[in-house]
């Protein structure tokens, strides 16, 4: 009764006002910044409430995570002075609000004390080459390209809360980076808005559980640091990620994330049994506190439009001590078109220890081939006699074929050189290559004279670089349904295709010569249209393409720009991922260009 009393003379009204859910506790909240004599909204009270909770709470995995001190009244004072300093709008993106972001974030760190240091601003000697050591695509390197007001390189989970926190407070957006290979850069590029880039360098611990075929891995780590922890630790069990060592396992598994042991264990995000994640209150859930939806979109759904995912929970997958890898090169032309004829007829029905995979691109004599590599989880004879029923056509010879471990064999389809030691998988040389991607996804065989025209492609000067790549589904693809994870190109497609162009970094500086690079790759989407998936084309969303659309406000809501690009990447898990996203983020606070729009929120 008496707090019922107190909380009516302080609003002056006994039933118009609330104070969110708890309004005991708000009530200390509200009459401290009421004797401080602020007047705003009780929404805006609600929200530093649910910003900065001053409660002690138990992280939910301390093997990496200690007890983190949510807020304790010192912090919470803070608060306050906060408020005293700068009283305008809570999301106002001014310039001052950067300023006292990073107030914000140096108190609740205490930055100025800590080695390493965490918060990095254009003013530290240190910025760019922290900005541009990620940067996998120098394509984006460029001045022009919009910059961060400041880098946090977190090495705590409570520090990536107090960025959530602190951002939400003063309006600063955030990108989080994991390793830098987003195919637009949207993990550390916002336009037309100040942002932020969480970079989760120090984020990499990766804790294996052998016995129970499972570990827990960070999300600042790289699929090759992953890839080597497993390898010195055991030779019987393996991970079904990306073939390239150096792209980070963040952003890689929250959409999906594929490689050669796609088609007998599926994608990465098919094997993730719990996660670690930041949500737009900061707090730290697992599977358990988020709910099965919310851990069903951030598997193949795109996490960067969910949370900070902090760390992932893995089920590692059996093999066998003996893998057999091969490559196979055709330079005739007429030969190699017949054989990926006969390639789209096999790759995806042969027994799925067997992955093989079709490039096409240009030699270092500027002519073009066809290059089939493969991987089969077994001996070099039982490939061979596979083989020779399947798949004739391709001439596969024992001279050809490698029997190695699995680790080799992620090497190997690296292209390290061989006897190469397995620390090599554990760096992260920034490429000199900038590119530009697209994909679609194949449910027809396409005729011999569509692939003779890509053919004719790649021989044109822009292509020099350029790469077409075929990667085989079926299997463990195929048994999957489409809605299990948001990833929904399953049954039905017999591969995926990809259109690459790549071109050096100093050419970046003449924009007529990277447009030509990205009209050829646009000319080849473009032929490909009648061969490919339809209504909707698809697209793979660790492959983004900005060319899918953006969000530009020239519709009525965001959905309906969302969607048109939506649907392609998801089909109709779209509808459900902006439902999670509706619940989880109702202020859209984890937004970019093309990320999950709420329903029917207006731009």
């Amino acid at each position: 009764m008496g707090n019922f009393f107190l909380r009516n003379f302080v609003l002056g009204k006994k039933k118009e006002n609330k104070l969110c859910e708890n309004s005991c506790q708000n009530l200390k909240v509200f009459l401290i910044f009421k004797i401080l004599g602020f007047s705003f909204s009780t929404s805006k009270l609600c929200r530093v409430e649910k910003l900065f909770p001053y409660k002690i709470t138990q992280s939910l995995h301390s093997q990496y995570y200690p007890p983190i001190l949510e807020m304790e009244f010192s912090s919470f004072l803070f608060t306050i002075l906060l408020f005293s300093l700068n009283i305008s709008p809570l999301v106002s993106a001014h310039g001052s609000n950067h300023e006292d972001f990073l107030k914000c974030l140096s108190y609740r760190m205490n930055d100025n004390t800590v080695e390493p240091k965490v918060i990095h601003t254009s003013k530290d000697s240190s910025f760019f080459s922290i900005l541009d050591s990620s940067i996998q695509n120098p394509r984006f390197s460029v001045s022009e390209t919009p910059k961060p007001v400041s880098i946090i390189t977190p090495v705590k989970a409570s520090d990536v809360q107090t960025v959530i926190r602190c951002a939400q407070l003063h309006g600063i957006h955030v990108r989080t980076r994991s390793a830098g290979h987003c195919y637009e850069g949207l993990s550390y590029i916002a336009y037309n808005k100040p942002f932020a880039v969480i970079d989760l360098r120090n984020l990499r611990s990766i804790s294996l559980d052998v016995d129970n075929r499972t570990g827990w891995v960070q999300t600042g780590a790289t699929a090759g640091e992953l890839y080597y922890e497993i390898g010195k630790t055991t030779k019987s069990l393996a991970f079904p990620a990306g073939i390239h060592p150096t792209v980070g396992v963040g952003g890689q598994f929250s959409g999906g994330g594929y490689g050669t042991l796609l088609r007998k264990y599926g994608l990465a995000a098919d094997n993730i049994i719990d996660a670690l994640v930041v949500d737009a209150s900061g707090r730290i859930l697992d599977r358990q506190a988020m709910g099965e939806d919310y851990f069903w979109a951030i598997r193949g759904g795109g996490g960067s439009s969910f949370g900070v995912i902090l760390s992932w929970k893995v089920k590692l997958v059996d093999v066998p001590s003996t893998i057999t890898v091969f490559k196979v090169q055709k330079t005739s032309k007429k030969e190699a078109v017949r054989i990926i004829k006969k390639w789209q007829y096999a790759a995806d029905k042969v027994p799925d220890d067997l992955f093989i995979r079709t490039t096409l691109e240009r030699s270092n004599k500027n002519a073009v081939h066809a290059l089939f590599t493969g991987l089969y989880i077994g001996p070099v004879n039982n490939l061979l006699a596979l083989m020779e029923e399947k798949f004739p056509e391709l001439g596969l010879e024992k001279e050809g074929c490698e029997e190695m471990s699995w680790i080799e064999s992620v090497l190997w389809f690296a292209d390290f050189p061989k006897g190469e030691s397995l620390g090599v998988l554990t760096n992260r040389e920034r490429t000199s290559l900038s590119f530009k991607g697209k994909d679609d996804f194949v449910q027809e065989p396409i005729p011999e004279a569509a692939i003779q025209e890509i053919w004719r492609r790649l021989e044109a000067p822009e292509a020099r670089l350029g790469k077409i790549i075929l990667t085989p589904f079926g299997g463990k693809m195929s048994e999957m349904a489409e809605y299990e994870t948001p990833f929904p190109h399953r049954g039905g497609n017999l591969y995926e295709i990809q259109y690459v162009a790549y071109w050096r970094e100093e050419e970046d500086k003449n924009k007529t010569e990277t447009d030509k690079y990205l009209k050829w790759v646009d000319s080849v989407y473009e032929f490909m249209t009648p061969y490919v998936s339809k209504s909707p084309r698809g697209a793979y969303v660790n492959f983004k393409d900005m060319d899918l659309g953006m969000y530009l406000g020239k519709k009525k809501t965001k959905y309906e720009e969302g969607k048109s690009w939506g649907v392609k990447y998801f089909k109709n898990n779209f509808e459900r991922l902006v439902r999670v996203k509706t619940r989880v983020d109702p202020t859209d606070f984890f937004c970019d260009e093309q990320s999950i729009p709420l329903v029917n929120k207006v731009t």
